[in-house]
């Protein structure tokens, strides 16, 4: 894991809270709440690969 990873997350995260505060002050709750599901689901499929990566390099460490 590099830190490219981290930053992309980090940026995810700064992006979706300031679009969630905006939304919230305008008084559309919904979308700012759909706004940070998807926020969270990004981040959840960006570590899924590296998830998948990880469960690679123990597989072949251990030959199995």
């Amino acid at each position: 894991m590099d830190i490219g990873l981290i930053m992309k997350i980090a940026g995810v995260g700064i992006l979706v809270g300031v679009v969630n505060q905006v939304l919230s002050k305008t008084g559309r709750d919904e979308h700012a709440m759909f706004v940070t599901l998807a926020g969270v689901v990004t981040v959840l499929l960006m570590l899924v690969y590296e998830i998948a990566e990880l469960f690679e390099a123990v597989r072949t460490a251990f030959g199995l």
